[in-house]
């Protein structure tokens, strides 16, 4: 059974830091890229970053580079997302999936599959 787990949300300031993990099973990483999106109250749901571990590559949307940096370890399955000085406007729930690609012209929610529960990342001013 493939599952995908986001976590590692909380509430931090303005300026502040998270790491958010998606841990996955049921399926290989050198098959698959990771995509994070998020979903902001009232808005909806957008792509963030995503990796491709097979030929170590990855993306991010222009409003979270410099800031975010993905990664992954592919022993234990999981890929991190590392949220350097968040904004509020980084304020969503975020989520993990699975897909075929990884590039501006793919991260798109209708492209990917296997959605975990989200994980709630607040940042106050």
């Amino acid at each position: 059974e493939v599952q995908l787990q986001a976590s590692g949300g909380g509430k931090v300031q303005a300026g502040g830091s998270l790491r958010l993990s998606c841990s996955a099973s049921g399926f290989s990483f050198d098959d698959y890229t990771i995509g994070w999106f998020r979903q902001a109250p009232g808005k909806e749901r957008e792509g963030v970053s995503c990796i491709d571990t097979s030929i170590d590559d990855s993306y991010y949307v222009d409003s979270v580079k410099g800031r975010f940096t993905i990664s992954s370890d592919n022993a234990k399955n999981t890929v991190y997302l590392q949220m350097n000085s968040l904004k509020p406007e980084d304020t969503a729930v975020y989520y993990c999936a699975r897909g075929r690609a990884c590039s501006m012209f793919y991260l798109f929610p209708l492209k990917y599959e296997d959605w975990g529960q989200g994980t709630l990342v607040t940042v106050s001013s």
